[in-house]
């Protein structure tokens, strides 16, 4: 119970903090909403269907623009040595992170539910057929999102290229998660139910942020403390 209550701290504390500054969501929300307006030029509907592409163009935008919040997730801490008291506090580094990653899936989660009815705009595309299939599948590809990118937040803090160095790591890693999301997406999108084809790529984003959740809390002690 201790653990929890650390965690939700880390997490309320982080949300107050950008709330006050609203740096990273600003830009995030900026960002995307741009990505999908120049998408929409992009795209001809009468040419390729906005149906077989709304999982990629979905996903696209959101892995940038999360990126922009995930990179503020540790260096925020920097000012005035924070890292190092939340480091030094007693609380386990494993809450520390879990706190963060929430922090960041709350942020990241704001930033879908408006691109959803923009997205659904500008391309003439009503997704809301499987409203809560969808739902599932943008919080479970959502969180593998945040909790790698928290943890590869950790270890890049101190280096001065974070800002390009966060994407070249987390990306790469990220490519089985982004690729069961776009997939399930498009077809959710479509007004599609879920059928046993596409039961196992949940299945595989469930395997995927469970394996990798696993490892971020395991790791952090290392990342951090060293």
């Amino acid at each position: 119970m201790n653990f929890w209550r650390q965690t939700f701290t880390i997490a309320a504390k982080d949300l107050r903090a950008e709330f006050r500054s609203k740096e990273a969501i600003n830009a995030s929300f900026s960002f995307s909403l741009t990505i999908l307006l120049l998408f929409s030029f992009a795209f001809d509907p009468t040419e390729l269907p906005i149906t077989e592409i709304s999982g990629g163009v979905l996903w696209i935008v959101f892995a940038f623009a999360g990126a922009l919040i995930l990179n503020r997730s540790f260096a925020r801490e920097l000012t005035n040595d924070c890292l190092d008291g939340l480091i030094a506090a007693p609380l386990p580094a494993s809450a520390l992170l879990l706190g963060k990653a929430l922090g960041n899936l709350a942020l990241l989660l704001a930033v879908e539910a408006v691109c959803f009815p923009i997205f659904g705009l500008f391309y003439n595309l009503k997704w809301t057929g499987q409203f809560w299939s969808l739902v599932l599948v943008v919080v479970l590809g959502t969180w593998g999102l945040t909790v790698i990118g928290t943890m590869f937040s950790a270890l890049t803090v101190n280096i001065r290229l974070r800002e390009v160095m966060l994407p070249l790591l987390v990306y790469p890693v990220m490519i089985p998660c982004l690729m069961a999301a776009m997939q399930l997406t498009t077809y959710l999108a479509a007004g599609e139910p879920l059928n046993s084809e596409m039961m196992v790529w949940v299945k595989y984003l469930i395997g995927f942020d469970v394996i990798f959740t696993s490892l971020a809390l395991a790791l952090v002690d290392t990342v951090l403390v060293g």
